[in-house]
């Protein structure tokens, strides 16, 4: 099975298809994992449909339910999971990649482009998460109901999850950046717009207009939308996409 240890974490991993590498973060928030994106109600699945053209790479992320572990402690926050996407870059030997997240998966790219900008050649946020409003007060139902899916962690105090929580979603309009870091991101990024509560369309819309190098799609999610929407990503991919040498 693929997976390596750094920092106390196992990091599963897959690899699917050859070219240029694309690093990719399922949605489903703290219980992003690989099956995820084989679901019926994943609009795109990178697994397969980039998989034709690009090395696709894919990960369970820390405690998330599947086969990545990693103590969890009150310090634990967005830097906590993107040393585990650079590690797994570097683990594989990757200097530079497309990054494609959905749902949380627009916050893990926003943090690694604060953190390792010169790694992403582009990258792609479908229905990124974030807040519009006074920041919430107390834990979501969401991060509860993972919370009481861990399993052998008895150091997931309620205070340690407590902390953990705070962590993630007291601050950024996005939880992981402020505008300002947006504003100084040279990647190219295409943002497909979410229509939820979880996953507000006004949310993406800013983060189009703060994005320096930015393209938008606010309908991509079903029917004739989606069809554009799948040529879109693949076109957007290409033109990204460094020569080979």
């Amino acid at each position: 099975m693929p997976s390596f240890t750094h920092d106390k974490a196992v990091i599963y991993y897959e690899e699917f298809g050859q070219g240029f590498p694309i690093l990719t973060f399922a949605p489903a928030g703290l219980a992003s994992v690989i099956d995820v994106w084989r679901q019926p109600s994943a609009p795109i699945n990178p697994t397969a449909e980039f998989a034709t053209q690009y090395r696709v790479i894919a990960m369970d992320q820390r405690n998330a339910g599947g086969q990545s572990h990693a103590p969890i402690t009150a310090d634990d926050n967005w830097d906590t999971y993107t040393s585990d996407h650079i590690a797994l870059l570097d683990h594989l030997h990757i200097d530079q990649c497309h990054l494609y997240g959905q749902c949380i998966g627009g916050s893990f790219i926003l943090n690694m482009l604060k953190e390792q900008p010169r790694r992403v050649t582009s990258a792609i946020l479908a229905q990124p998460i974030g807040r519009v409003g006074a920041p919430a007060t107390e834990r979501s139902p969401r991060f509860n109901a993972w919370a009481e899916s861990l399993k052998d962690h008895p150091e997931a105090t309620p205070a340690v999850l407590d902390a953990f929580s705070r962590n993630l979603y007291s601050s950024g309009f996005v939880y992981c950046v402020d505008r300002e870091v947006v504003r100084t991101v040279q990647a190219p990024c295409l943002v497909l717009a979410g229509n939820d509560d979880a996953h507000p369309y006004a949310i993406a819309e800013e983060l189009a207009k703060l994005l320096p190098n930015s393209e938008f799609m606010a309908e991509w999610k079903t029917g004739a939308a989606l069809t554009t929407a799948r040529s879109r990503v693949m076109e957007f991919l290409a033109r990204h996409t460094p020569a080979a040498t």
